[in-house]
């Protein structure tokens, strides 16, 4: 087998291999008689199948079986004598004359075919000593426990039937049935009976509930309004849609009360339990959201350090990946780049930013935890599956066959663990600072932040599972937190 290399720019390689014809037939030959004592055919003694038939019989099989192990050979061979990591798989590519394939796979003519690579980049891993994150820290105030009680008060309040002939108010409930029509015909999710709507929810299409203001228990209704331009359902959006209602029942609130009883029923002991688990609930949210930032200011400053050729591919996946959320967004809500005060142009040339800063952060959190030697436990894994498991109640047999089919699936979810433990240990390196700072603060630059990540790609960084090591390993590559964060 000769190699050499044809092509070095940037992180793209190629190479050429050529198997001479002799090498071809003696790995055949070789095959064959492996064969020889193991094959039964009809009419020869086991072990007595002349080679010249199993060649007649197997011949084209067993050499596409040999050039496949040489191709193999070839990829691992240029590897090792190069030094290379891979960032993607190699790209094949056999000569395009057939006639030239049929007399290799006959050992009468080379074999000389095409390997192309991208390889990861190289790079020193700085000393992170010297970089500062502000720790944003907002406490749980009494006032907003008890804006939490309140709302949890009025969302379990109970309801009793308004006197016969009484008029549904804002804040009533109403029990109704309705089957909705769009130019006449009836429409999937366009019919219910006994369903509970609470006037002034705003819950239902703008515009279905105050028609039934004033409306009597036993009385019919026909409704009529517009789905939006974004609704999600894109064969009702921006259609008017015409609703007979049924009126059931009129039901008036009760009175919300924050006390024991109320703590009772989400299963707590009493009140003083229930603002407990409250307090801890918000604090929770604001930990989270303290992390976040946390996280976002960390790989700011990674991004700032390093800079390093980017393995094109990989870009272009990434970009992929987040331009066609940017699409979706879109057109889900009836907007264009106009619209957003902006073009598809320059839009494309922020997201490929973005797209490039992923991958970057993605290849220097996979080296840092590589070279740190941060390993995900497979309990942890399983607890990430379970997790996963029930987001699909009913389900959960196919889901967990799934991911356990599927090698890459389970990358996926050990990508953002792996992640979380590497931002943990770099932010063990650098000096944090806690800020205090009010809940609004810590919460004020969400929607910048949203819109500089042009939403989460679906885990796009790990689906990839870049690593040093090249595709999907422990090391996986940060998910999609690497952008916006």
């Amino acid at each position: 087998m000769q190699v050499t290399e044809t092509k070095s720019e940037g992180l793209k390689r190629e190479f050429q291999v050529v198997l001479a014809a002799a090498e071809l037939e003696d790995r055949l030959t070789t095959e064959l008689a492996g064969m020889k004592d193991k094959v039964q055919l009809k009419g020869f003694r086991p072990g007595k199948v002349p080679v010249a038939h199993l060649r007649r019989v197997y011949g084209r099989s067993i050499m596409a079986d040999v050039v496949q192990n040489a191709v193999n050979e070839a990829n691992q061979k240029i590897l090792e004598e190069n030094k290379l990591k891979l960032a993607l798989e190699p790209q094949i590519k056999m000569p395009e004359d057939k006639a030239e394939i049929e007399k290799a796979l006959d050992a009468k003519a080379d074999l000389a075919f095409q390997v192309a690579l991208e390889v990861m980049p190289t790079f020193e891993l700085q000393d992170h000593s010297d970089i500062t994150v502000t720790k944003p820290v907002a406490t749980v105030s009494d006032e907003e426990v008890e804006t939490a009680l309140k709302r949890m008060a009025e969302q379990s309040r109970s309801y009793a039937d308004r006197p016969e002939g009484s008029a549904a108010e804002t804040g009533d409930r109403v029990v109704i049935d309705f089957v909705g029509r769009i130019g006449g015909e009836t429409f999937e999710g366009g019919s219910a009976e006994d369903a509970d709507l609470d006037l002034g929810s705003n819950t239902f299409i703008p515009g279905f509930e105050d028609q039934l203001l004033g409306a009597k228990a036993g009385e019919a209704r026909t409704v009529t309004v517009t789905f939006p331009e974004g609704y999600p359902a894109e064969h009702l959006a921006g259609k008017e849609a015409v609703f007979d209602v049924t009126v059931k029942a009129v039901k008036a609130p009760g009175e919300a009360q924050i006390d024991d009883e109320l703590a009772k029923t989400f299963g707590l002991e009493n009140l003083d339990a229930l603002k407990d688990a409250v307090r801890k609930s918000l604090a929770n949210e604001l930990d989270a959201q303290s992390r976040r930032r946390v996280k976002k200011a960390l790989l700011d400053a990674l991004d700032a350090r390093y800079a390093f050729d980017l393995p094109p591919t990989l870009v272009h996946q990434e970009f992929a990946a987040v331009w066609a959320q940017v699409e979706a967004d879109l057109k889900s809500r009836g907007k264009t780049f106009e619209d957003e005060g902006t073009t598809e142009e320059k839009a494309q040339g922020e997201y490929r930013r973005i797209a490039e800063r992923r991958v970057r952060l993605g290849l220097v959190l996979a080296q840092v935890g590589e070279t740190a030697d941060i390993k995900v436990p497979d309990e942890e894994v399983n607890q990430a599956l379970i997790a996963r498991l029930r987001q699909f109640p009913g389900q959960e047999r196919e889901v967990y066959d799934f991911y356990r089919k599927n090698p890459q699936a389970m990358a996926e979810l050990r990508a953002p663990l792996f992640e979380e433990k590497v931002v943990d240990h770099v932010l063990g390196q650098v000096k944090l600072v806690e800020e205090p700072v009010s809940k609004e603060a810590l919460f004020a630059d969400d929607e910048d932040e949203a819109a500089e990540a042009a939403a989460p790609a679906s885990e796009a960084g790990a689906s990839k599972g870049v690593t040093s090591e090249g595709v999907t390993s422990e090391g996986s590559a940060p998910s999609h937190e690497t952008g916006a964060a």
